[in-house]
C-alpha cells in the first residue's frame, strides 16, 4: 500500500501513484501472461492492468440482465389440433408445418 495518506487511495480518480499487492494465479495463466508480455515487449504489470481494466469496464458498463419472462399464451379451447406437447420432435414438426401453411 501507499505510504502516503490512505484517504487519497479511496478517492476515485485521484490516485496518481501505483500500489503493490500480491495475488495468487494459476501457474499456467501466469506463464501465459508472462509470454504475452515478452511477445509484446511490455511488462507483466501492464498486461495485468489492461486485463483488469477491461474486466471492470465490462462488468460496470452493462447492467445485469434479468431473465426473460415467459409470456404464456392460453386459449379457451386448449391445445391446437395436432399439437403433441409430450414429444419434442412431434412438437417441432407441428411448428414447422404450421409455419409452412401460414406462408402459403
Amino acid at each position: 500500500m501507499s505510504r502516503r495518506n490512505p484517504r487519497l487511495l479511496r478517492k476515485a480518480g485521484s490516485v496518481a501513484e501505483s500500489a503493490k499487492t500480491n495475488v495468487q494465479l494459476p501457474e499456467d495463466l501466469l506463464l501465459e501472461a508472462k509470454r504475452k508480455a515478452l511477445e509484446t515487449r511490455t511488462t507483466l504489470s501492464a498486461i495485468l492492468e489492461r486485463a483488469l481494466r477491461r474486466e471492470l469496464r465490462q462488468a460496470g458498463g452493462r447492467p445485469t440482465r434479468r431473465p426473460r419472462r415467459i409470456r404464456w399464451v392460453t386459449s379457451a379451447g386448449g391445445l391446437p389440433p395436432g399439437l403433441d406437447i409430450s414429444d419434442r420432435s412431434k412438437m417441432w414438426d407441428w411448428m414447422q408445418q404450421t409455419r409452412t401453411h401460414a406462408r402459403h
